[in-house]
Parts: structure tokens; sequence; C-alpha cells
């Protein structure tokens, strides 16, 4: 019983951040596509157009929103959904110009 009044809780929580914070308008069921290069620049439209955006750029507002829905989905996360979702972050990262150093 318990359980259940946390995860109402819970979800009231993240409802409460998605609607009301300084979070970007996204295109409905975003997080639910199949192509990351097409999440990633819907991310990058929304973080460039949006007046609702809290971080100080574009790509730290549109990383901070992917970063936030795979966090909150937790473990519910379907492993083929997070690995679209990861690569996701990979996409937005080259649709900004920005690109991991690797090998240092």
């Amino acid at each position: 019983m318990a359980g259940n009044t946390q995860k109402r809780a819970k979800d009231s929580w993240v409802y409460k951040v998605t609607k009301t914070s300084f979070a970007l308008d996204l295109e409905e069921g975003i997080f639910t596509w199949k192509d990351p290069k097409k999440i990633a620049l819907s991310l990058k439209a929304s973080a460039e157009n949006s007046q609702r955006r809290k971080a100080k750029t574009p790509f730290q507002s549109a990383m901070s929103m992917l970063n936030f829905y795979i966090n909150r989905a937790g473990k519910k996360l379907d492993p083929s959904k997070k690995a679209i979702l990861e690569q996701a972050k990979v996409e937005l990262r080259k649709v900004f110009g920005r690109t991991k150093l690797q090998n240092l």
C-alpha cells in the first residue's frame, strides 16, 4: 500500500515538473520515436525556439531534457528504447557540432 502512495507522489512530481517548470515545449511523443537523429533534430529545434529555456545554451537545454526523461523512466525504460535515446544523445552532440573527445 505504501508503495502505491509513493508511486503516485512520484508521478505527480514528474507531472508537475514537466508541466510547470522551464521545460522545453516538445513535439508530442518525441521520446517514443524510433529514429535517434529525428529525436535530436526535434530537441534542437525546440531548444533553439523555446522561450521557456532555463539552461544557458540550447544544447544544454536539449541534453538536459533528454537526460531528464531517461532518468525519470529508470528501470522501467525498455532496453531497446534506452539504446535509441542514448544514441539520440550522440546525434544531439553531432547536430550541435559538439563531439566528445575520445582517446585522450
